[in-house]
């Protein structure tokens, strides 16, 4: 790991902000930090307000967007609402339906099955539509490269709404209406919206024309919520208000299929790493394992008792997709050392049997293991199809676009992307990938990195300091949990290793001086000879909370140590 501590922000600013917030400085030098630097500012930060919230008709589009369903709901028409087998795609299909299941009845949902037909707009769903007399689909978080296929429904006279949040290629679709942020026409002012965003984008628009408020649409916040943390778009400037109060929602008053989902669960407020860790999980466990429909079902449903039944179901896909995904992960790795690949500067490894639902999951694990580029690839019908996963700063979207002599077709993020190849181009798309890896990587990207916001002194932590850093939430990328790194601790002489396996380490750590805090390192059993050998040694941080037989307490989330 390399410790990567984060420019030291400008002292009069830090100083000026700590006395017009009347707050400690070191709570002032986070925020600027983060490009907060005003009074004003940090008002919006610690208190998102909705009124905040863009106007949805300054996106492309929204205009004629509005129209289109309307005049479906004039004319009578059915609508299907069609969207991914993931989290974000999900999301979006229960948001959108059942919005629209308020006042109009005509409608219903299609997710593509995972094995059959593949990532997004699909042949299959349009002949679905066109065959049960659907004349309007929306599609959700997926339909901005559906360029043939878009052509293909209006032949057969079936109009398309695109709402996605994902990259244009050089064409747009000819649809009645493309919602992208990320069209280069779009001067939406906020471009990070997941799909599910953009669906609620569509649906606050629709509220307006039917001259309801935002109240009306509140409740729908907590998919958008578990969309933005899963799908992992920056938490900051409209995504943060969205969250913030999707949050709200979750923890007071979750919809039924979410409370199933929680019955189990016993902490009583959940953040957006709660819902990350637990709820999408099981979301994407469906379309993973069996089809995303069940998820809808269970997104959708509002009776208390079917609701159970539907989450029952889905813990036991999360289940089966666990072990799959730690069997081939193991498979994996021994690929990797069995080919002799431990020293590329990418990992591609592939076999027909592995289970498509989980290869994502196992590109994410091996990148853990080897700090690169992955590709996990396995047989899909005819092709081959593929999950990568990047390491932080490198864009994997743009190596596979230098790569797309010897792909089918891809789609995706600068951190994750799916792709389809013919089993003949495999070998060469492999040496192809790795030589445009090599050429464009840093050896700084290979190694991963610990960006630390401050250093500071245990005596710095205390209850109202924990207070105030709790405000910073929710996290994400663009306004991730803060880290700190302490130098000159010791461990008071009862650091152990603990766990099942022993793989973690536990410590209680002081500095001269200094309160004592309790430390847990998960995965960092390896570090006991540093930490316990009454030398000083420095780790790096964040602070959370440790609640033990109804006693609370703030301990150190170490992520690493050194001597």
């Amino acid at each position: 790991m390399r410790w990567t501590l984060k420019p030291i922000p400008d002292s009069q600013k830090v100083n000026a902000l700590s006395k017009d917030l009347n707050v400690d400085p070191l709570v002032a030098y986070l925020l600027v930090q983060r490009g907060i630097e005003t009074f004003e500012e940090a008002k919006s930060f610690f208190r998102p307000s909705l009124e905040e919230l863009h106007d949805p008709f300054l996106m492309k589009d929204m205009d004629k967007a509005v129209q289109r369903v309307q005049k479906a709901i004039e004319n009578g028409e059915n609508i299907l609402v069609y969207g991914d087998y993931d989290v974000d795609g999900t999301t979006s299909v229960a948001l959108m339906s059942s919005y629209l299941k308020t006042y109009y009845p005509n409608v219903s949902t299609y997710i593509p099955d995972r094995y059959d037909e593949g990532y997004g707009v699909s042949y299959k769903g349009i002949d679905f539509a066109f065959d049960n007399d659907f004349t309007l689909i929306i599609a959700l978080d997926c339909g901005i490269k559906a360029i043939d296929k878009v052509a293909y429904a209006a032949e057969k006279g079936v109009d398309f709404i695109i709402c996605d949040h994902h990259r244009p290629g050089d064409e747009i679709p000819k649809a009645v209406a493309v919602l992208d942020p990320k069209r280069e026409d779009c001067e939406y002012p906020f471009k990070e919206l997941c799909g599910c965003g953009v669906g609620f984008k569509l649906i606050q628009a629709l509220s307006e024309k039917r001259g309801l408020g935002l109240d009306n649409i509140l409740l729908y916040l907590d998919l958008v919520a578990t969309a933005i943390g899963a799908d992992i778009v920056p938490v900051t400037g409209e995504n943060r208000i969205l969250a913030y109060y999707g949050l709200k929602v979750i923890n007071s008053n979750p919809r039924t299929g979410f409370k199933a989902i929680l019955r189990e669960v016993k902490k009583k407020t959940l953040t957006i790493t709660d819902v990350v860790f637990i709820i999408a999980p099981r979301i994407n466990a469906a379309g993973r394992m069996k089809h995303g429909n069940h998820a809808v079902s269970l997104l959708t449903e509002e009776n208390q008792e079917a609701a159970e039944k539907y989450a029952a179901e889905i813990e036991a896909f999360n289940s089966d997709r666990r072990e799959a995904d730690k069997k081939i992960t193991e498979e994996a790795l021994q690929q990797i050392i069995e080919n002799d690949e431990v020293d590329r500067k990418t990992t591609v490894v592939y076999h027909e049997s592995w289970h498509k639902g989980v290869i994502g999951i196992v590109a994410s694990r091996l990148t853990e293991t080897y700090y690169r580029p992955t590709l996990v690839f396995t047989k899909s019908g005819e092709k081959l199809a593929a999950s990568a996963r990047s390491v932080k700063g490198f864009d994997v979207y743009n190596a596979l676009e230098n790569c797309a002599e010897h792909i089918e077709q891809f789609g995706g993020h600068k951190y994750a992307a799916g792709l389809t190849l013919l089993e003949e181009d495999f070998e060469n798309f492999k040496n192809e990938f790795e030589k445009v890896v090599s050429e464009t990587i840093t050896p700084q990207q290979l190694i991963p990195e610990i960006s630390v916001d401050a250093m500071i002194d245990l005596n710095d932590i205390t209850p109202k300091f924990y207070r105030i850093l709790k405000q910073f939430a929710p996290f994400g990328p663009g306004n991730m949990t803060p880290v700190f790194m302490t130098e000159n601790l010791i461990d008071v002489g009862v650091g152990k290793c603990v766990g099942k396996d022993k793989s973690h380490l536990r410590l209680v750590v002081k500095q001269e001086n200094s309160n004592q805090f309790t430390g847990i390192g998960f995965g960092l059993a390896d570090k006991e000879d540093i930490a316990c050998n009454g030398k000083p040694f420095k780790a790096v941080y964040c602070i959370d909370e440790n609640e033990w037989q109804g006693n609370v307490s703030l301990q150190l989330r170490l992520k690493d140590i050194r001597a």
